[in-house]
């Protein structure tokens, strides 16, 4: 395997260690998780998962190092996000984020599933004020 091949992901919601997502999506597929964070705002939707949009707060989650890029596709599934279709009508969007970690270490550039803030106040979102979202918020 060379490092062209190697995806990396920040998650920050179902796909976290310990969430509904994770076993089904990214357990035993994983070549590194480390714990991490980027920059956005976080919000908890009342549908009971979480949404990041643009912003200057930190936001912690993990960063996934996975093997094998079809991992984009079972993930782009998950997060209803269809590259060729108009961004406003996907529940997500996949775009490349700088990830650090705990300590502040850059850690590169990562795919990430980002919400438009519109979508967010169509769904409710509740802003997460302590920088990291778990499902029992």
């Amino acid at each position: 395997m060379n490092n062209e091949q190697l995806i990396q992901v920040f998650v920050y919601g179902t796909l976290k260690p310990g969430e509904s997502n994770y076993f089904p999506y990214c357990q035993g597929k994983t070549t590194r998780e480390v714990p991490a964070y980027t920059w956005g705002q976080l919000y908890h939707l009342p549908v009971g998962y979480p949404g990041m949009t643009e912003g200057k707060n930190k936001v912690i989650g993990w960063l996934f190092t996975f093997g094998d890029e079809r991992i984009l596709e079972s993930l782009d599934f998950l997060e209803d996000y269809q590259e060729k279709r108009v961004s406003e009508l996907n529940e997500y969007n996949r775009q490349q984020v700088p990830v650090y970690d705990l300590a502040g270490n850059d850690l590169g550039q990562a795919w990430c599933y980002v919400m438009s803030l519109a979508k967010v106040r169509e769904k409710n979102g509740i802003l997460v004020l302590d920088s990291q979202w778990n499902s029992k918020f």
